[in-house]
Protein backbone atom coordinates (compact mmCIF):
# COMPACT_ATOMS: atom_id res chain seq x y z
CA UNK A 1 0.00 0.00 0.00
CA UNK A 2 1.17 3.55 -0.91
CA UNK A 3 0.60 6.52 1.38
CA UNK A 4 1.27 9.68 -0.62
CA UNK A 5 0.05 13.13 1.92
CA UNK A 6 -1.10 16.01 -0.16
CA UNK A 7 -0.02 19.12 2.18
CA UNK A 8 0.56 22.92 2.44
CA UNK A 9 0.17 25.60 5.22
CA UNK A 10 -1.39 27.85 3.29
CA UNK A 11 -5.63 27.29 1.83
CA UNK A 12 -6.80 27.17 -1.50
CA UNK A 13 -3.67 25.84 -3.36
CA UNK A 14 -5.25 23.06 -4.62
CA UNK A 15 -4.50 20.32 -2.00
CA UNK A 16 -8.08 18.82 -2.35
CA UNK A 17 -8.41 18.92 -5.97
CA UNK A 18 -4.98 16.98 -6.44
CA UNK A 19 -5.94 14.64 -4.34
CA UNK A 20 -9.31 14.07 -5.78
CA UNK A 21 -8.19 14.27 -9.29
CA UNK A 22 -5.41 11.54 -8.47
CA UNK A 23 -7.68 9.38 -6.45
CA UNK A 24 -10.07 9.29 -9.82
CA UNK A 25 -6.97 8.77 -11.77
CA UNK A 26 -5.84 5.90 -9.75
CA UNK A 27 -9.20 4.22 -9.44
CA UNK A 28 -10.11 4.66 -12.84
CA UNK A 29 -7.17 2.86 -14.10
CA UNK A 30 -8.60 -0.25 -11.53
CA UNK A 31 -6.64 0.53 -8.49
CA UNK A 32 -8.22 0.35 -5.24
CA UNK A 33 -7.86 3.69 -3.96
CA UNK A 34 -9.14 5.27 -0.78
CA UNK A 35 -9.06 8.95 0.56
CA UNK A 36 -8.66 10.20 3.62
CA UNK A 37 -10.13 13.56 5.19
CA UNK A 38 -7.77 15.01 7.48
CA UNK A 39 -9.01 18.63 7.39
CA UNK A 40 -11.84 20.05 10.08
CA UNK A 41 -13.70 21.74 7.45
CA UNK A 42 -13.79 18.66 5.46
CA UNK A 43 -13.59 19.54 1.98
CA UNK A 44 -12.83 16.21 0.31
CA UNK A 45 -15.47 15.35 2.26
CA UNK A 46 -17.55 17.57 1.08
CA UNK A 47 -16.77 16.76 -2.60
CA UNK A 48 -18.86 13.28 -2.41
CA UNK A 49 -21.56 14.68 -0.52
CA UNK A 50 -20.44 14.22 3.20
CA UNK A 51 -21.82 16.66 5.59
CA UNK A 52 -18.50 16.85 8.26
CA UNK A 53 -21.18 18.70 10.49
CA UNK A 54 -23.21 15.68 11.24
CA UNK A 55 -20.96 12.53 10.37
CA UNK A 56 -21.23 9.52 13.51
CA UNK A 57 -18.45 7.80 12.07
CA UNK A 58 -15.24 9.70 10.76
CA UNK A 59 -11.28 9.78 11.25
CA UNK A 60 -11.92 10.94 14.53
CA UNK A 61 -13.50 7.77 16.19
CA UNK A 62 -9.26 6.43 15.68
CA UNK A 63 -8.24 9.46 18.33
CA UNK A 64 -11.35 8.53 20.24
CA UNK A 65 -9.76 4.72 20.34
CA UNK A 66 -6.31 5.76 21.09
CA UNK A 67 -7.84 8.19 24.24
CA UNK A 68 -9.91 5.55 25.51
CA UNK A 69 -6.78 2.71 24.87
CA UNK A 70 -9.49 1.08 23.01
CA UNK A 71 -8.92 -0.91 19.16
CA UNK A 72 -9.01 0.99 16.36
CA UNK A 73 -11.86 -0.19 13.86
CA UNK A 74 -11.60 1.39 10.70
CA UNK A 75 -14.82 -0.61 9.34
CA UNK A 76 -17.22 1.82 10.27
CA UNK A 77 -15.56 4.66 9.12
CA UNK A 78 -14.64 4.15 5.37
CA UNK A 79 -17.07 5.22 3.00
CA UNK A 80 -17.43 4.38 -0.52
CA UNK A 81 -18.41 6.99 -2.96
CA UNK A 82 -19.81 7.15 -6.61
CA UNK A 83 -16.78 6.24 -8.40
CA UNK A 84 -15.55 2.90 -8.55
CA UNK A 85 -12.45 1.57 -6.35
CA UNK A 86 -12.50 4.89 -4.74
CA UNK A 87 -13.19 5.01 -0.88
CA UNK A 88 -13.43 7.81 1.59
CA UNK A 89 -12.39 8.40 5.42
CA UNK A 90 -14.26 11.47 5.96
CA UNK A 91 -13.38 14.66 8.39
CA UNK A 92 -15.89 15.84 11.26
CA UNK A 93 -15.42 19.04 13.17
CA UNK A 94 -14.86 17.63 16.15
CA UNK A 95 -11.58 16.98 14.59
CA UNK A 96 -11.04 20.81 15.03
CA UNK A 97 -11.02 19.75 18.89
CA UNK A 98 -7.86 17.61 19.20
CA UNK A 99 -5.07 19.55 19.70
CA UNK A 100 -6.67 20.87 23.02
CA UNK A 101 -7.79 17.28 23.76
CA UNK A 102 -4.60 15.25 22.67
CA UNK A 103 -1.65 17.64 22.88
CA UNK A 104 0.50 16.10 25.26
CA UNK A 105 -0.94 12.68 25.33
CA UNK A 106 1.79 10.17 24.28
CA UNK A 107 1.39 8.41 21.09
CA UNK A 108 -1.33 10.77 19.17
CA UNK A 109 1.36 11.42 16.60
CA UNK A 110 1.13 7.50 15.17
CA UNK A 111 -2.79 7.40 15.03
CA UNK A 112 -2.95 7.05 11.52
CA UNK A 113 -0.05 4.72 10.90
CA UNK A 114 -2.31 2.58 13.13
CA UNK A 115 -5.68 3.01 11.60
CA UNK A 116 -4.04 2.78 8.04
CA UNK A 117 -2.67 -0.55 9.43
CA UNK A 118 -5.41 -2.28 9.83
CA UNK A 119 -6.71 -1.82 5.89
CA UNK A 120 -3.19 -2.09 4.05
CA UNK A 121 -5.21 -5.40 2.79
CA UNK A 122 -7.79 -3.68 0.71
CA UNK A 123 -6.18 -0.78 -0.73
CA UNK A 124 -3.07 -0.35 -2.97
CA UNK A 125 -3.20 3.30 -2.56
CA UNK A 126 -3.72 5.97 -0.08
CA UNK A 127 -4.21 9.78 -0.63
CA UNK A 128 -4.57 11.98 2.46
CA UNK A 129 -5.81 15.37 2.02
CA UNK A 130 -4.33 17.58 4.96
CA UNK A 131 -5.48 20.87 6.94
CA UNK A 132 -3.08 24.51 6.09
CA UNK A 133 -2.26 24.31 9.88
CA UNK A 134 0.88 22.21 12.20
CA UNK A 135 -0.76 20.30 14.37
CA UNK A 136 -2.10 16.83 15.57
CA UNK A 137 -3.79 16.34 12.12
CA UNK A 138 -0.72 17.00 10.15
CA UNK A 139 1.88 15.40 12.34
CA UNK A 140 -0.29 11.94 11.54
CA UNK A 141 -0.14 12.38 7.82
CA UNK A 142 3.53 13.48 7.85
CA UNK A 143 4.54 9.90 9.87
CA UNK A 144 1.88 8.21 8.14
CA UNK A 145 2.74 8.91 4.49
CA UNK A 146 5.95 7.82 2.35
CA UNK A 147 5.58 10.47 -0.37
CA UNK A 148 4.62 14.46 0.38
CA UNK A 149 2.84 16.39 -2.53
CA UNK A 150 2.87 19.82 -2.29
CA UNK A 151 0.69 21.77 -4.40
CA UNK A 152 1.56 25.72 -4.49
CA UNK A 153 -0.80 28.24 -6.28
CA UNK A 154 1.62 30.09 -8.88
CA UNK A 155 1.60 33.11 -6.85
CA UNK A 156 3.63 35.30 -4.60
CA UNK A 157 1.74 34.69 -1.21
CA UNK A 158 1.06 30.88 -1.68
CA UNK A 159 5.13 30.82 -1.45
CA UNK A 160 5.04 31.66 1.92
CA UNK A 161 2.97 29.00 3.51
CA UNK A 162 5.35 26.82 1.26
CA UNK A 163 8.66 28.24 3.28
CA UNK A 164 6.12 27.11 5.82
CA UNK A 165 5.50 24.09 5.03
CA UNK A 166 9.31 23.67 3.51
CA UNK A 167 10.68 24.24 7.51
CA UNK A 168 7.93 21.75 9.19
CA UNK A 169 9.30 19.09 7.02
CA UNK A 170 12.50 19.79 7.98
CA UNK A 171 11.58 20.05 11.90
CA UNK A 172 10.35 16.69 11.49
CA UNK A 173 13.17 15.20 10.08
CA UNK A 174 15.42 16.76 12.56
CA UNK A 175 13.28 14.55 15.32
CA UNK A 176 14.69 11.67 13.66
CA UNK A 177 11.96 10.86 10.83
CA UNK A 178 13.48 8.80 8.24
CA UNK A 179 13.39 11.45 4.94
CA UNK A 180 10.95 11.88 3.35
CA UNK A 181 10.37 12.57 -0.68
CA UNK A 182 8.58 15.59 -1.43
CA UNK A 183 7.20 17.07 -5.29
CA UNK A 184 6.26 20.28 -4.68
CA UNK A 185 3.39 20.98 -7.30
CA UNK A 186 2.54 24.13 -9.48
CA UNK A 187 -0.78 24.72 -9.38
CA UNK A 188 -3.62 27.11 -11.12
CA UNK A 189 -1.18 28.04 -13.61
CA UNK A 190 -1.96 30.98 -15.87
CA UNK A 191 0.97 31.38 -18.43
CA UNK A 192 -0.92 34.46 -19.94
CA UNK A 193 0.12 36.20 -16.59
CA UNK A 194 3.26 37.79 -15.64
CA UNK A 195 2.32 36.95 -11.87
CA UNK A 196 2.32 33.02 -12.61
CA UNK A 197 5.55 33.15 -14.65
CA UNK A 198 7.27 35.07 -12.37
CA UNK A 199 6.19 32.76 -8.96
CA UNK A 200 6.89 28.95 -11.77
CA UNK A 201 10.14 30.67 -12.28
CA UNK A 202 10.97 31.57 -9.01
CA UNK A 203 9.81 27.93 -7.68
CA UNK A 204 12.48 26.25 -10.02
CA UNK A 205 14.59 28.55 -9.03
CA UNK A 206 14.46 28.09 -5.18
CA UNK A 207 13.66 24.46 -4.53
CA UNK A 208 15.42 22.16 -7.82
CA UNK A 209 15.24 19.40 -6.80
CA UNK A 210 12.16 19.49 -5.35
CA UNK A 211 9.68 20.79 -8.28
CA UNK A 212 7.68 18.96 -10.50
CA UNK A 213 8.85 19.54 -14.23
CA UNK A 214 5.22 20.77 -15.64
CA UNK A 215 2.10 22.29 -14.15
CA UNK A 216 -1.49 22.07 -13.16
CA UNK A 217 -3.38 25.11 -15.20
CA UNK A 218 -6.31 26.84 -14.30
CA UNK A 219 -9.28 25.11 -15.11
CA UNK A 220 -13.02 26.24 -14.53
CA UNK A 221 -14.09 22.34 -15.43
CA UNK A 222 -12.73 21.71 -11.83
CA UNK A 223 -15.18 23.67 -10.31
CA UNK A 224 -17.68 22.27 -12.57
CA UNK A 225 -16.99 18.70 -11.53
CA UNK A 226 -16.88 19.35 -7.98
CA UNK A 227 -20.28 20.42 -8.28
CA UNK A 228 -21.31 17.24 -10.23
CA UNK A 229 -19.24 14.96 -7.02
CA UNK A 230 -16.68 13.55 -9.54
CA UNK A 231 -13.43 13.97 -10.40
CA UNK A 232 -13.11 16.17 -13.29
CA UNK A 233 -11.35 13.21 -15.69
CA UNK A 234 -14.58 11.10 -15.27
CA UNK A 235 -16.20 14.07 -16.10
CA UNK A 236 -14.20 15.95 -18.68
CA UNK A 237 -11.09 13.85 -19.47
CA UNK A 238 -9.69 15.77 -22.63
CA UNK A 239 -10.06 18.90 -19.90
CA UNK A 240 -6.29 20.51 -19.84
CA UNK A 241 -6.70 20.26 -16.12
CA UNK A 242 -7.58 16.41 -16.39
CA UNK A 243 -4.33 15.98 -19.07
CA UNK A 244 -1.95 17.47 -16.55
CA UNK A 245 -2.54 15.56 -13.49
CA UNK A 246 -2.41 12.11 -16.09
CA UNK A 247 0.93 13.68 -16.88
CA UNK A 248 1.56 14.56 -12.62
CA UNK A 249 0.32 10.88 -12.08
CA UNK A 250 2.41 9.40 -14.56
CA UNK A 251 5.79 10.78 -13.01
CA UNK A 252 4.54 9.53 -9.65
CA UNK A 253 4.18 5.88 -10.59
CA UNK A 254 7.34 6.20 -13.55
CA UNK A 255 9.84 5.23 -10.44
CA UNK A 256 7.86 2.09 -9.48
CA UNK A 257 7.50 1.78 -12.61
CA UNK A 258 11.44 1.06 -13.12
CA UNK A 259 11.32 -0.79 -10.27
CA UNK A 260 8.69 -3.22 -11.23
CA UNK A 261 10.73 -3.63 -14.72
CA UNK A 262 13.98 -3.89 -12.65
CA UNK A 263 12.75 -7.01 -10.74
CA UNK A 264 11.63 -8.39 -13.73
CA UNK A 265 14.73 -8.35 -15.26
CA UNK A 266 16.47 -9.87 -12.77
CA UNK A 267 13.89 -12.61 -12.21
Amino acid sequence: MKIWAVANQKGGVGKTTTAVTLGGLLAGKGHKTLLVDMDPHGSLSAYFGFDPDDMSDSIYNFFQAVSNNSKIDPDPVVRDTRVTNLHLMPASMALATLDRQLAIRKGTGLVMIKALREVKEKFEYVLIDCPPVLGILMINALAACERLLIPVQTEFLAQKGLERMMKTLSMVQSSGQEALPCLIIPTMYDRRTRASNDSWTALRENYPQDIWTSTIPVDTGFRDASKTGLPLPMLRPRARGAIAYEKLLQDLLEPEKTVVELQARAS
